[in-house]
């Protein structure tokens, strides 16, 4: 049997592959507020500059590649049982090769409803059309979580957490909630590495620290657990 390792990644990871992380130091996305392009108040206030915001974002997914850290994840598979849950709203982990990823966030590559969301389909391309609608006639939107919805793959997440032997933080503060309580799910006793420039305050036993980017600091962890 493989040990169960779980990865949670954020932006940090993304950032490296030149996706700009969801909420910059200035508050902004890529030059806008938050509240105007990620809440369901600003799809209700102006649905088609909400939609072009969206679909310039996933533009700029498929544009990039996934870096040294997403593929040295999907390394890890060689020898354990990896699920990896991200933040990230982009396919960068499934690109690089890795077969079990739980998107906390939703997927930009993907559509859903904009009345049900558990009804998701598969873009091609890069657009959403304004008036492409799903099997109920209401326009598709985006399957992106907004800030006021509910984080419906939380609750799976916190199982897996649970169910951890070894895990890994990468290329996340800490500072979005629900996700940032994930790490408290992990067993007491279980070994937690996180990986980022800027280690975020957690007072858990079993914290190893690697004070590195993540196309520096995952590379060298994952060769070490290979390699144990």
């Amino acid at each position: 049997m493989k040990k169960k390792l779980v990865v949670l990644t954020g932006a940090g990871i993304s950032a490296e592959s030149g996706l700009k992380t969801f909420r910059d130091s200035d508050g902004l996305w890529e030059g806008y507020n938050i509240e105007d392009v990620a809440t369901p108040e600003a799809w209700e206030r102006n649905p088609i500059l909400v939609q072009d915001f969206y679909n310039q974002r996933r533009k700029s997914v498929l544009a990039a590649s996934p870096n040294a850290a997403h593929y040295a994840l999907a390394k890890l598979e060689e020898k354990f049982d990896v699920t990896i849950i991200t933040q990230n709203i982009d396919d960068l982990h499934e690109r690089a090769g890795s077969a079990n990823v739980l998107h906390l966030h939703g997927v930009i590559t993907r559509s859903q409803s904009s009345i049900n969301p558990k009804l998701t389909y598969p873009i091609e391309g890069w657009e959403i059309g304004m008036y492409e609608v799903c099997e109920l006639g209401s326009p598709l939107r985006a399957h992106v979580v907004w800030f006021g919805e509910a984080v419906p793959m939380i609750e799976p997440a916190a199982e897996i957490c649970h169910s951890a032997d070894l895990f890994i933080l990468v290329g996340s503060s800490l500072a979005v909630y629900p996700a940032a309580g994930l790490i408290n799910y992990v067993p007491r006793k279980v070994h937690k590495y996180i990986v980022d420039p800027v280690i975020p305050d957690v007072s858990l036993s079993g914290i190893i620290k690697i004070k590195a980017k993540a196309t520096e600091g995952v590379p060298m962890l994952v060769e070490e657990l290979l390699n144990q």
